[in-house]
């Protein structure tokens, strides 16, 4: 094997382009210009990371953005090598700039809550799946099955959904949506009439009360606490609750099994149904994932949402529903009724890439650098921020909720942190009725720690100025 000094890589903190990205960009330099011939060994991870001042995984990821792109191969016992630049595709013609260095002014604004990294989307392997399918089966792109949805992807979900959340479903109960809000949508079309009550969590998704209005529905607040989200009161008959038992939004946190419990008896007894919003349960960094509600219920009763636009990608507005035995007639019924809206072109791209196993790969690559992000906006709401509040780290999902003092109100506060360029969310403004809660949502996954660090001196400054102490 080739033997050859490695070219050193300056990291420079004040780039807004990731440090794994940097790295990247550097071997990917060095490759094509034959500095790193074909064959050289890299160095182990370990040693560049203390090279380059960096955590060992963040060069883990960098390698394996590499290898997914061809320029590296993994060799059990041999750590990381050079490929042939025959293996890489390169084309004589200028390379486009990377799309984690583009700006447009629709880039998000510290701190946009449930936003994924679009820098981080595995661009080149979505292209290639594209590429592969359109020469293979061109025809797939534009037929989306049955009313429920392209068969390759739905059976594609049955798979993700028994691997990572324990539901056990075929993929005829699987319907393709557009989002987890179509999704939720179709459950109150479909589940309940005009007139009707639904019982929603507070603080909890502040669209879901105005779909309810627009359907002639009546809504229940449920409010939450230590265990989750309270039972419904029994006078209120309730047609369905709708519930974020993994993950609650946004306070986080995970419903207790003796509340899960509870709610599965509740809607046995009264004839009602549960609605699981299971919006980013990929997203949980200790441990191991806390048990999807649908798979402890067998679906018995309760109606499984997800969606790939938070996790994958926000501009796909891909999501799906996983429905019991019982109510797929029903569902198909709402469906002939109302159209579809999920777009058909993606979903057997999705499908492919799924069981090709690059979507794996890829959430297993952005649920590190996520955690990492996650470490550093809490390391210093920590450090900075507790004479104004504090957060508590639930170890998953996408935004923090900073809990402010009584004197710190957290409408202001967003109001002047939108006049100072960053995007906070007031916590209170999630709350359906009476404002009871008193903080700030703060999304982390979409911004480097390059990017959060003015953005929380700008923030833990406007406290200061706006909260007596």
């Amino acid at each position: 094997m080739p033997q050859t000094s490695w070219p050193a890589i300056s990291i420079d903190r004040q780039n807004p382009l990731p440090i794994f990205e940097q790295i990247c960009a550097a071997i990917r330099s060095r490759a094509g210009s034959g500095q790193l011939p074909a064959g050289s060994q890299m160095p182990p991870t370990r040693a560049l990371a203390t090279e380059l001042g960096v955590s060992r995984s963040t060069v883990v990821t960098a390698y394996d953005q590499l290898v997914a792109e061809g320029y590296l191969k993994a060799r059990q016992g041999s750590g990381y090598l050079v490929c042939a630049m025959g293996e890489v595709e390169l084309s004589a013609r200028p390379s486009a700039p990377p799309v984690s260095t583009l700006q447009t002014s629709a880039d998000p604004r510290p701190f946009v809550a449930g936003t994924p990294d679009m820098r981080l989307f595995p661009y080149r392997q979505w292209a290639k799946t594209v590429a592969r399918l359109c020469r293979s089966n061109p025809q797939a792109m534009f037929s989306a099955g049955d009313r429920f949805g392209n068969p390759a992807l739905r059976n594609a979900i049955a798979a993700h959904l028994r691997d990572w959340r324990g539901i056990d479903a075929g993929p005829h109960q699987v319907i393709v949506t557009a989002g987890a809000t179509d999704g939720l949508e179709l459950c109150m079309r479909t589940l309940a009439e005009p007139g009707d009550c639904i019982a929603l969590e507070s603080p909890g998704y502040p669209p879901l009360a105005a779909f309810a209005a627009a359907q002639g529905l009546r809504s229940v607040l449920l409010p939450v606490g230590v265990e989750g989200a309270a039972l419904p009161d029994p006078d209120a008959n309730a047609r369905l609750a709708i519930l974020t038992p993994s993950h609650q939004y946004p306070l986080g946190g995970a419903m207790s099994p003796n509340r899960r419990r509870a709610f599965v008896n509740w809607a046995h007894a009264s004839g009602g149904w549960i609605v699981e919003d299971d919006y980013d349960s990929e997203f949980r960094y200790a441990g191991r994932p806390i048990p999807a509600m649908a798979g402890g219920d067998r679906l018995g009763c309760t109606i499984y949402v997800g969606s790939f636009s938070k996790i994958f990608s926000n501009a796909l507005r891909l999501g799906y529903l996983v429905v019991p035995e019982t109510l797929i007639d029903p569902f198909r019924a709402t469906l002939r009724r109302f159209g579809l809206h999920a777009s058909s072109m993606p979903q057997q791209v999705l499908a492919e890439f799924m069981t090709s196993g690059e979507f794996y790969r890829h959430l297993r690559r952005v649920r590190r650098i996520y955690a990492e992000r996650r470490r550093y906006l809490f390391d210093r709401l920590a450090r900075e921020f507790e004479p104004y509040g504090h957060a508590v780290d639930h170890q998953a999902g996408m935004q923090a909720v900073l809990h402010l003092r009584e004197s710190c109100r957290d409408t202001e506060i967003a109001t002047r942190a939108a006049q100072a360029g960053l995007t906070v969310e007031a916590l209170s403004r999630y709350s359906t009725g009476k404002p009871e809660t008193n903080g700030l949502v703060l999304g982390f996954c979409a911004f480097t720690e390059i990017e959060m660090a003015p953005a929380l001196t700008t923030l833990r400054d406007l406290l200061a100025a706006a909260c007596p102490r």
